[in-house]
């Protein structure tokens, strides 16, 4: 289907130009969108009477997100997650749970903006694009983490996983290093018990009459 554009589309092209789309893509989201109008000999005098109109809106809607993005971009947000060992979640975390997060920090964002290629199915810091404007977007870091604390720490560049692990190593060789303890302690315990009863039989042998 032959299109013209409203308005930049990533992808696709510029506010003005004249392209070739699928029909199902311009039926389900550019035209309902009003991002594009079919490209009629009608529709494309209309374009060009209202084109000065629709480039002047367009420039106000730019720095308005402009301003918005720069407020916005570099941002970081907490999604709490469970997971397994291995830090896979139990789940996933979608478009529509970072536009709520993003938006309950005092941005306001749908989940159309937010261009997730794939659901985050994993703890860590993830970059994610939110677009503000076909020309202008920002970008955040989720921090995808099973709890506040543990939040903190992968903000601050520690890899939780690892950490935990480290620590349940430690733990063992702890545990390990006790047991030897004690096994040290017991082994010495017993030559002492030893030490003790052949001296006690040699006293008995010497005090024996011939």
């Amino acid at each position: 289907m032959q299109i013209v554009l409203l308005e930049r589309v990533e992808k696709l092209g510029q506010m003005g130009e004249v392209v070739s789309v699928k029909e199902g893509y311009a039926r389900n989201f550019l035209l309902p969108q009003r991002k594009a109008l079919r490209a009629t000999e009608e529709n494309l005098k209309h374009f060009e009477a209202q084109r000065a109109q629709l480039e002047a809106r367009n420039l106000e809607l730019r720095n308005e997100a402009e301003k918005v993005g720069d407020k916005l971009d570099g941002q970081s947000f907490v999604v709490i997650r469970q997971s397994g060992e291995t830090g896979i979640l139990y789940g996933s975390v979608n478009s529509r749970d970072i536009a709520n997060v993003v938006s309950e920090n005092g941005f306001s964002v749908d989940r159309t903006q937010v261009a997730l290629d794939r659901q985050i199915k994993n703890l860590g810091l993830h970059d994610v694009r939110i677009v503000l404007h076909p020309e202008v977007s920002a970008v955040v870091s989720i921090n995808v983490a099973r709890s506040q604390d543990e939040a903190e720490q992968q903000a601050a560049g520690i890899n939780v996983l690892a950490a935990e692990e480290d620590e349940e190593l430690l733990e063992l060789e702890e545990f390990f290093e006790d047991e030897e303890a004690m096994q040290a302690a017991e082994a010495e315990l017993g030559t002492d018990d030893a030490d003790g009863a052949e001296s006690g039989d040699m006293e008995t042998e010497a005090e024996t009459p011939a």
